[in-house]
C-alpha cells in the first residue's frame, strides 16, 4: 500500500512531559512527521499539539490508535485522528450577498479549501445560479417570523442528509436560536464586519464613512448563542481614508469577508482549530 497522511489532534492539561510523549510515540512508530505545531496556554493551563505525519508501509491505523489512547490517558488527553484526504463536509449558507459564497465555491473548485461542500441553503433564490454553475445543491428555505423553528427544522434536515460535519454561515443574514446554536457549538462559522458592536444593523459602512472610520476589517468566529460574541478564528484589517466613500469602503470589506471566512473554514477543516474556553487556538 502506498504511504499515507494523517493528521493528530490533542489537547491536554498543561504539564511537563506531554510533547516529549506525544513526539516519541510517533518517532517509535516509525512516523515521518510532515508538519507539527504546539502550545501552551500559561491563562488556561491547557496544551494543544497538531500534527501532520506520513506513514510507512504496513501502516496499522488500530495499532497506532490503541497506543495513543493509552498516552492520551496518562495526560487525561483529548485526541483525533483523521486520513489527511478525509476532508470534512461543510453545509453552506448564504442570503442575497453572494461575495463569500462565490470565494469559498471557487477555493472548493480549485482544491484549496480543505473542505467538501455538500449542498448551498438560502432564504433567497439569488444564489441559485452559483449553485447549478458549480453542480451543487441548492435549497430555497424562506424564513419568516411566522416559519423561524420550522425553517430551521428544515435546516437540521439538511444538516442530517447530507452528512455535513459543520456549517458555514457566508452572510447568512438570520439568527439562528439559541437552541440551533447550542446544537452546532464548534462546527458552525460565521462572518461579519469587525466594526461590531458600533454600527450595527443596516449600511453599516455609510455609518463607518460618516464617523470618519480609519480601518475596517471583518471576522470569522464559531456561532453561540451570544449574537457575534463566539470565540474569534480569524480576522483582517484593511486601511481607509478621506477619499473613499462608502461604496468603496463597502467593496473593500466584501473582499476582506471573503479572504477571511476561506481562512477560517480552511484552518478549521484542517483540524487546526481548538477551542480553547472563550478564544481559540489557531495553528495555520
Amino acid at each position: 500500500m502506498p504511504n499515507g497522511r494523517y493528521i493528530l489532534r490533542a489537547a491536554a492539561p498543561d504539564a511537563i512531559g506531554i510533547l516529549a510523549d506525544v513526539t516519541g510515540f510517533l518517532a517509535r512508530a516509525g512516523l515521518n512527521v510532515i508538519e507539527s505545531q504546539d502550545f501552551g496556554d500559561v491563562d488556561t493551563q491547557r496544551f494543544f499539539v497538531w500534527v501532520d505525519f506520513e506513514t510507512p508501509e504496513g501502516f496499522s491505523r488500530e495499532t497506532f490508535e490503541a497506543g495513543f489512547r493509552a498516552l492520551a490517558e496518562k495526560h487525561g488527553m483529548t485526541w483525533s485522528l483523521r486520513r489527511k484526504q478525509d476532508m470534512p463536509r461543510a453545509l453552506v449558507m448564504v442570503s442575497k450577498g453572494d461575495h463569500c459564497l462565490n470565494d469559498l465555491l471557487y477555493r472548493h473548485r480549485r482544491g484549496q479549501l480543505g473542505a467538501d461542500i455538500t449542498a448551498i441553503v438560502s432564504n433567497h433564490e439569488d444564489g441559485r445560479w452559483l449553485a447549478d454553475r458549480h453542480s451543487l445543491p441548492f435549497h430555497y428555505v424562506p424564513v419568516t417570523a411566522e416559519t423561524k423553528l420550522e425553517a430551521e427544522d428544515r435546516l437540521r434536515q439538511l444538516i442530517a442528509s447530507t452528512e455535513s460535519d459543520f456549517v458555514i454561515l457566508a452572510r447568512y443574514m438570520q439568527v439562528l436560536s439559541d437552541g440551533l446554536c447550542r446544537e452546532l457549538e464548534g462546527r458552525c462559522i460565521n462572518i461579519h464586519h469587525s466594526f461590531l458592536p458600533s454600527f450595527k444593523g443596516a449600511r453599516p459602512y455609510h455609518q463607518a464613512h460618516k464617523r470618519g472610520v480609519k480601518l475596517i476589517g471583518a471576522s470569522a468566529h464559531y456561532v453561540t448563542a451570544d449574537l457575534d460574541e463566539g470565540p474569534i478564528i480569524a480576522q483582517d484589517v484593511s486601511p481607509v481614508d478621506h477619499r473613499m466613500g462608502p461604496q468603496r469602503m463597502a467593496e473593500i470589506g466584501r473582499d476582506i469577508e471573503a479572504r477571511v471566512l476561506s481562512r477560517a473554514v480552511t484552518a478549521h477543516a484542517e483540524g487546526r482549530v481548538f477551542l480553547n474556553g472563550i478564544r481559540t487556538v489557531v495553528f495555520e
